[in-house]
């Protein structure tokens, strides 16, 4: 590697502009032959404004090899200059001389080539220079006259002969041969010469066209080696600049699909190709064409999308050029550029419009896409179309605007376009042309209503409950799943209390009767979300016959997410209606409920969590402490293995309430287990049964243990996890092991499964209700001398901590522990 490849492009331009100077100098100061190398000076000087404008380009240049290239081959003729002139008393000096200036032209015509993309002012010096330098011939007469005779003459004569034959330059006809027919090697240079002739305008434009020069370069062009490839490119943008007529031959659309292939090629070769097509894109043959050719125009937009500065912004100007055809921009919009065809949207005429939104509804966009519409403005011309277009406008609107809503960020635009008043109002028209409009404009709702932003329109839900009766089953679904979307949200407290006050479950209930199972489905998933708030009110309103309707849909449904909206209702309802309890436990509930969490089909994860979420939480109603026949039948269900499962697998509304319910039905173990001692056993109890909490014999299905349950460790583990919903519901199932005089038989059963230090835990990160009773099951397993040795050193950094910067309502129980683990006086202000 030479000394110039292995610099920086502006290191490159400074060392040549520094040999410039040593020239110059040379020349200037030379004692042989001053008025020729006076000239000689001359034009080497004007070599530096040419590499001051390359110096300003750099950016352009720096990672372009075929400049680089140009530019060393003017660096290597200086060189030779250079040491030309520190030994000028050579036979053939002013002939040597003359050579080195032709070739220094040619260096610079190899640079004029390639910069391409450079002012018009700097190609014209660039230009104007090459001329020179070309056309440059020194009177060697004189020189002869003065220091040879004429054998000296005749001499230098015939080294002229060799010298030209040394460079091997072609003549014209040669050209065209070895352009038509040369091998790689042979075109390379015939280009090179080519170009030359071109820029020295020794060939006219009669002899390019005579001689076929674009059909041979284009023909060449699909079989040539990539370097070949760019030098064609690049010299038929040349042609396509200096002349109207070779633009026109160019035309042909064999023509410019060849240059369309070189559009997917290498770097320097596709910025060239793309340059070329834009060069051309003027005509509007070609423009016409180019949209016709396959895969032009996905290739374009991925040059737009590309990290080539140059060619992403020809591409943008080619493909802008190109968009006049909406056929275009169709295209360009299947391609992922939308920015045309959103100009149509804005400013085409009603019927392009009309192409437009028709061709975008119709569209499989990715979520990219329709985030880049949105971005683009596509939102804004479609909701104008559909509030003031015709029939057909309005249709292809709504049907777009429907493609797009998919997005949550499209959404928002929506809101803020205020459609919606627009589409409740075309739901409650009754004009026969408008019914094709009602479908879409209820899915777009739906949609719409999935983002809390819409409740800043505050009587949208009272008009969709007022239009349920009055339209089809496909429009019903979508207005339901609106307004459960709207009343899920988290702010919606008042939205839901105005739907209830206005009828909803009375109008709602008569949808549970369905038999389109999508709209019973939507109607029970209503049901679901306005029965979490005043669930006594709800009793009464759904009745004997409804709740009757529900268990049916939970014993028969198919459909699991179904049966998860039926169970949570139920799960809604108050606990202390006796009556209600009575009725679900005829109905066989608990046992169905059973049944399907032990023999569910594979559904998605969301509706699994749910329907466990669900069922735990009507469990609590049937383990309720106060009725231990209750509790019974559900342990003889198979309910205790269930939840016990559930503490593990669950979410953690799922584990709070499996929690909950096994607390309840502990709070009744102790006083349910038998004694050792028992006078009434014929045959005395397997020893296994025997439980060392209880002191007692305990089994899962009679006295509810914990310990026999296998449940003791899952709800320890919901204290060491991450999650903290169910600490409350674990610790309160823990506290039933501590109650009477079993406390330190269950101490010491918390702390035989590691549960102390996942209590302790409990006091740093839990919530103030899991704070009270994470301490008071402490302050009973620090009764215990061997508890507080063991975790009383842990427990009292938290402890100090807590009564320090906890919760003022915790600051008694806190430092009754510290005083029980004697870190403060019994007398403390704590108290």
């Amino acid at each position: 590697m030479t000394t110039m490849e292995k610099r920086s492009f502006s290191e490159l331009l400074i060392e040549i502009k520094e040999l410039v100077t040593e020239v110059s100098s040379l020349a200037q100061y030379s004692e042989t032959q001053r008025e020729i190398l006076a000239e000689f000076e001359i034009l080497v000087e004007k070599l530096v404004p040419i590499l001051d404008g390359l110096m300003d380009n750099i950016i352009k240049f720096k990672d372009h090899p075929p400049v680089r290239k140009a530019v060393e081959s003017l660096g290597s003729e200086l060189k030779r200059a250079k040491a030309l002139l520190k030994t000028p008393e050579t036979k053939s000096f002013i002939k040597q001389v003359e050579d080195v200036v032709h070739d220094l032209g040619r260096s610079l015509g190899l640079v004029l080539l390639a910069s391409l993309d450079v002012s018009t002012e700097l190609k014209d010096k660039i230009g104007m220079l090459h001329k020179d330098l070309m056309n440059t011939r020194f009177d060697m007469s004189s020189f002869a006259s003065t220091s040879y005779d004429s054998g000296v003459v005749s001499e230098i004569e015939v080294e002229e002969e060799i010298q030209e034959e040394k460079r091997v330059c072609f003549g014209i006809d040669e050209v065209s041969l070895q352009v038509k027919c040369g091998d790689d090697e042979q075109l390379k240079f015939a280009l090179l010469e080519l170009n030359e002739l071109i820029g020295d305008e020794r060939v006219s434009s009669e002899w390019i066209s005579d001689e076929g020069v674009i059909p041979i370069l284009f023909n060449r062009l699909s079989s040539s080696n990539s370097e070949n490839r760019l030098c064609i490119v690049q010299l038929l943008r040349r042609l396509a600049s200096d002349n109207a007529d070779n633009k026109e031959k160019m035309a042909d659309v064999g023509f410019l699909s060849a240059v369309v292939k070189s559009l997917v090629r290498d770097k320097e070769e596709r910025k060239e190709a793309v340059g070329l097509l834009l060069d051309l894109s003027d005509l509007q043959s070609v423009r016409r064409r180019l949209g016709r050719i396959q895969g032009c125009i996905v290739m374009l937009v991925a040059l737009l999308n590309g990290d080539d500065l140059v060619a992403s912004h020809h591409a943008g100007k080619l493909l802008n050029a190109l968009s006049s055809n909406t056929q275009n921009a169709l295209h360009m919009a299947e391609a992922g550029y939308f920015k045309p065809l959103v100009q149509y949207l804005n400013e085409g005429s009603d019927m392009s419009k009309i192409l437009m939104a028709t061709a975008l509804s119709r569209m499989e966009l990715t979520d990219q896409s329709r985030a880049s519409l949105g971005e683009d403005g596509a939102i804004e011309p479609l909701v104008r179309m559909f509030s003031i277009g015709k029939l057909e406008a309005k249709l292809s609107a709504l049907s777009a605007l429907q493609n797009l809503s998919n997005l949550t960020e499209n959404v928002h635009r929506l809101i803020s376009s205020g459609i919606v008043a627009s589409l409740l109002q075309l739901l409650f028209s009754v004009t026969s042309v408008l019914m094709n409009l009602r479908e879409p404009a209820s899915v777009i709702l739906a949609k719409i209503a999935e983002s809390e932003s819409i409740l800043v329109n505050p009587d949208v839900a009272q008009q969709m409950l007022s239009l349920l009766n009055l339209t089809s089953p496909v429009i019903q679904n979508h207005l339901l799943q609106a307004l459960n979307s709207i009343a899920s949200h988290s702010r919606a407290g008042k939205v839901r209390r105005k739907m209830k006050e206005h009828g909803a479950i009375q109008l709602l209930l008569p949808f549970l009767m369905e038999t389109n199972i999508k709209i019973r489905s939507s109607a029970l998933n209503l049901l679901y979300t306005l029965s979490k708030d005043s669930p006594e009110e709800l009793t009464d309103q759904l009745g004997e016959t409804y709740i009757k309707t529900i268990i049916n849909i939970i014993s028969s449904s198919t459909f699991d997410s179904e049966k998860a909206a039926a169970v949570g209702i139920l799960s809604h309802l108050p606990i202390s209606d006796k009556k209600l309890t009575d009725m679900l436990k005829k109905a066989n509930l608990v046992p169905i409920m059973v049944s399907i969490l032990t023999s569910r089909s594979e559904v998605s994860k969301e509706t699994t969590c749910w329907l466990e979420e669900s069922i735990t939480g009507l469990l609590i109603r049937f383990t309720n402490p106060s009725d231990k026949k209750l509790q019974l039948y559900s342990a003889e269900q198979g309910v205790i293995p269930l939840l016990v499962k559930l503490l593990s697998s669950g979410s953690p509304v799922t584990k709070c309430r499996a929690a909950t319910s096994l607390a309840q039905l502990s709070q009744n173990s102790s006083s349910l287990s038998k004694s050792r001692k028992s006078r009434w056993s014929c045959v005395p109890p397997s020893a296994d049964g025997f439980c060392e909490v209880h002191n007692g014999y305990c089994f899962v299905k009679s006295t509810f243990c914990l310990v026999k349950a296998g449940a003791v460790s899952p709800i320890i583990q919901i204290l060491e996890g991450k999650e903290r919903e169910a600490d409350e519901a674990a610790l309160s199932a823990l506290a039933t092991l501590l109650h009477d005089e079993m406390w330190e038989n269950g101490s010491n059963c918390i702390a035989k499964m590691s549960g102390i230090p996942a209590i302790i835990k409990v006091l740093e990160s839990g919530s103030i209700k899991a704070q009270e009773k994470a301490l008071w099951i402490l302050e009973k397993v620090f009764g215990a001398q061997e508890h507080r040795v063991n975790y009383g050193g842990s427990a009292q950094v938290v402890l100090i901590d807590l009564a320090q910067q906890g919760d003022s309502r915790l600051k008694s129980m806190t430092a009754k522990l510290l005083a029980q683990l004697e870190l403060l006086q019994v007398q403390s202000s704590y108290f």
